[in-house]
């Protein structure tokens, strides 16, 4: 794992890798990229732990060699129990790993405006609490953090009185990630391609701080293709520099997109395994956000499947393409 350590006072800092050293890694110039050797493979994926389970299933070997052993976010909720020890180990295993994790933040209260994936914190402060914990979990570990998707794109669907308040809740995490994960890049999910127009969601962007983290995530769960999405993203950051007189940097969930989008979003047929994690592409970063094979919900093909639940039918539409 990659460490800074001080000399004395007096003498410049070097980087030093120390072999199975423990601890967090301590520097803070703000670039995980740097204190890693690529990203992390979360070995207790739901992917991961299905094919674990079900060595003997003909589809375990191909659902392995496609998805399991790729590089994918956590996601992390009220799911989660103590957010802070959780996140602490899951970005413990692999800062001693030298690999870059990616994790999701997934709590907002009203979380998916009562869709399949309702719920979140239960108040603003359970909130406030609750990425805080998430963020000192952290610490100056290295990380990828993506902010809360759908919580932007879908704010017209709250009562007007709780707007406001979605909109602080979203300021207040930015700032906390930035102020106790200072070796994170943390980007605000910014919806996809075909949901909101690109100046509305910069304006979004902008209130809630986008400025103060590293930037703003596309297509998360989606299907857009990453071309679509490259498009976006620049529209996006045309209308933050007209506007505001910034930019940022952008991510894009390439984990189901290699077929392109249809139409619909809740287990659609025919879709397709796109790009895996990268850096670059177009945009900053590459990235599977959604596990493959996880469902959206009992919807598509994917009915009578809860929305998060790993199935193996899904997960070899998606390697198919079929």
């Amino acid at each position: 794992m990659r460490r800074l350590t001080r000399l004395a006072a007096g003498v410049a800092a070097a980087v030093t890798v120390f072999a199975g050293l423990a601890g967090p890694a301590q520097a803070a110039d703000g670039n995980p990229l740097e204190k890693t050797n690529g990203f992390y493979v979360d070995p207790d994926s739901n992917p991961a732990v299905w094919v674990r389970d079900h060595a003997g299933d003909p589809r375990a070997a191909s659902i392995k060699t496609s998805i399991a052993s790729r590089p994918g976010a956590r996601w992390f909720g009220n799911w989660s129990g103590d957010v802070r020890k959780s996140v602490d180990a899951y970005t413990y295993a692999a800062d001693v790993a030298d690999k870059l994790p990616v994790l999701v933040a997934y709590n907002v209260p009203g979380r998916d405006c009562k869709g399949h994936s309702s719920g979140g914190a239960g108040s603003p402060e359970a909130y406030r609490a609750w990425i805080d914990a998430f963020a000192a979990g952290i610490g100056g570990k290295p990380a990828v953090v993506i902010l809360e998707p759908d919580a932007l794109a879908q704010v017209d669907c709250l009562p007007s009185a709780d707007r406001p308040v979605r909109l602080d809740l979203l300021r207040y995490a930015a700032a906390s990630l930035a102020a106790h994960a200072p070796n994170t890049w943390t980007y605000v999910d910014g919806g996809n391609s075909s949901w909101i127009p690109a100046d509305t969601m910069a304006a979004r962007l902008d209130s809630v701080g986008v400025r103060s983290v590293r930037g703003f995530a596309l297509n998360v769960s989606n299907f857009h293709t990453t071309a679509d999405s490259v498009s976006y993203g620049r529209a996006v950051n045309s209308a933050l520099s007209a506007k505001f007189g910034y930019t940022r940097q952008f991510t894009v969930d390439t984990s189901r997109n290699g077929n392109g989008y249809n139409g619909d979003w809740c287990n659609p047929a025919g879709r397709k395994l796109g790009t895996p994690a990268q850096i670059g592409g177009g945009a900053d970063l590459l990235l599977w956000v959604k596990v493959p094979g996880d469902s959206d919900g009992d919807c598509g093909i994917g009915k009578g499947i809860p929305a998060g639940t790993f199935s193996p039918d899904l997960a070899t539409h998606l390697i198919t393409g079929r």
